[in-house]
């Protein structure tokens, strides 16, 4: 477990590094306890191909929520095609998930803030403990300038949430269209949704597309105010 102090050097160093750099040292650093958690949306995908490309054997998950659009799936198995090999995959335990849909219903998250992060924390926050139970660190696709909840975003923080393993965000200082030169460049595969209008993709009923100039996160939770509108797997640490 490193240090606060060791963090913020981390930090220090990561601001004047690239994406590539910062996932083939913390490949090389943490080796099978590395673990990419993949949504594979555009982010994700960038990450996926960085990490693969520092080690092939690398770790990668995908929580299946239940509630996800078959265009996500799609892209599932273009990336299983494109680097010929499957991802580890965690679904709420049947359980909770029985209990939750028996007390709110299927829509129920609509109701309220609690209601959803509830929603969220059976299909999400509960399999991603343990997806990260056996690991060290962990990459996501964060970026600062994709929400107002995530404007001041560091390259590597201490995960408390998760025994305080080191969370890693290589993207951080990345824009949009940063992103998209890498896919084009190294001709990934995309989810479709991209395409129409969604920039941020989670699961079905709680993502549509956003209109031009619109945040690129205002299409998730969109009922929500801005402020609430992170589903508990990226709490400030």
């Amino acid at each position: 477990m490193l240090s606060f102090d060791e963090i913020q050097l981390l930090n220090e160093k990561m601001e004047s590094q690239s994406p590539p750099e910062i996932v083939a040292w913390a490949s090389r650093h943490f080796g099978a306890d590395l673990a990419l958690a993949s949504s594979f949306g555009a982010e994700d995908m960038v990450l996926l191909d960085l990490l693969l490309k520092a080690d092939p054997g690398g770790r990668v998950f995908v929580l299946d929520t239940g509630r996800l659009n078959q265009e996500t799936y799609d892209v599932i198995e273009a990336a299983r095609a494109r680097y010929g090999r499957g991802f580890e995959l965690f679904a709420p335990r049947t359980e909770a998930l029985e209990a939750l849909l028996s007390e709110q219903g299927p829509n129920g998250f609509y109701a309220s803030v609690d209601a959803r992060h509830g929603c969220c924390h059976v299909r999400k926050v509960e399999p991603l403990a343990r997806a990260l139970a056996t690991a060290q660190a962990w990459i996501t696709g964060q970026r600062r300038s994709q929400s107002v909840t995530r404007a001041h975003l560091r390259f590597a923080e201490r995960d408390m949430e998760h025994g305080g393993i080191l969370k890693l965000n290589p993207l951080a200082a990345w824009s949009e269209a940063q992103v998209w030169d890498y896919i084009r460049l190294h001709d990934l595969p995309t989810n479709a949704l991209h395409a129409q209008g969604y920039p941020s993709i989670g699961c079905a009923p709680c993502t549509r597309a956003v209109a031009p100039g619109e945040d690129i996160r205002s299409g998730r939770w969109w009922w929500e105010q801005p402020e609430h509108r992170e589903c508990g797997l990226h709490r400030n640490t």
